[in-house]
């Protein structure tokens, strides 16, 4: 048996529905004054004029600190995590703006927005949702993480393999990667308490660039590395406590060459793959 509704009840939906006739009545002009409308509605000039303003009924309305609707933040919620997923995750900024537009969406006047605070508040209603610091990523690398363009370069490495009958020893793969020495990265440090935000960390002068050429086997074992670095002359004593089958090698700036390169295959890769 459905619950039986009181008198008051009944009277403030029939109220609620002439107010909402009377606001869509002056949004269309139809109606020049908001008193007059309140009049012909038969509705309370103030409870009219704080609607057009845009606060809610208060019986479907939210709790103060929430400006939207439960279906304008589970919107919002789907659109953040819709562009997470494409590698696109949107500032504070970002989400307090469009929380702006779904307030302007509604007419009112004055048009409402969310406070400084609201986006933070915002992430703390959501579980799904989290800020957190975010990083750079080369759109070129990003594609080779695409799994339809990965399988297809798998089907051919196999369709390659089983054609010509190649063995997993005789499978390699080799690249090279850069880095500079004595960059300072960012890292938790304990500091006086008198100090706030971020301490900054001095960072040393020397920054030379060191390359390293590494290559490993299909089936599982790895060639000794072979790094280069920034100098004209090799001086051994530089390289003490080093494996002795590591390859060193030096250049004017620390980077690969092609006769680095070459050295590379007769003297490390040949003879190690060789025996």
């Amino acid at each position: 048996m459905p619950p039986i509704r009181s008198q008051s009840s009944r009277n403030r939906e029939e109220q609620e529905g002439r107010i909402l006739l009377a606001i869509q009545a002056l949004k269309n002009q139809e109606i020049a004054s908001t008193r007059e409308a309140a009049r012909r509605f038969n509705v309370p000039n103030s409870t009219l004029s704080t609607r057009l303003k845009g606060v809610q009924n208060r019986a479907i309305s939210r709790a103060n600190s929430h400006k939207l609707t439960d279906i304008e933040e589970e919107s919002l919620q789907k659109w953040i995590i819709s562009l997470d997923t494409r590698g696109a995750a949107p500032r504070p900024s970002t989400v307090r703006e469009t929380a702006n537009l779904l307030l302007a969406a509604r007419g009112s006047i004055p048009v409402q927005i969310v406070g400084e605070k609201w986006v933070y508040n915002f992430v703390k209603r959501h579980p799904d949702l989290l800020t957190r610091f975010s990083k750079r990523y080369n759109y070129e690398r990003a594609k080779c993480e695409d799994p339809k363009v990965i399988r297809e370069w798998f089907s051919l490495v196999q369709k390659t393999i089983l054609s010509y009958g190649i063995d997993s020893d005789d499978i390699y793969n080799f690249d090279e990667t850069g880095f500079a020495m004595g960059l300072i990265a960012t890292a938790k440090v304990i500091t006086r308490r008198e100090f706030y935000g971020r301490r900054a960390l001095l960072q040393p002068g020397n920054r030379e660039w060191v390359t390293a050429i590494e290559c490993i086997n299909a089936s599982g074992w790895a060639l000794p590395p072979c790094v280069i670095f920034k100098g004209k002359v090799f001086v051994e004593s530089w390289f003490d406590g080093l494996p002795k089958d590591w390859r060193l090698e030096v250049s004017p700036n620390g980077w690969t060459s092609d006769e680095i390169g070459l050295r590379w295959l007769e003297k490390l890769f040949i003879p190690s793959t060789s025996s």
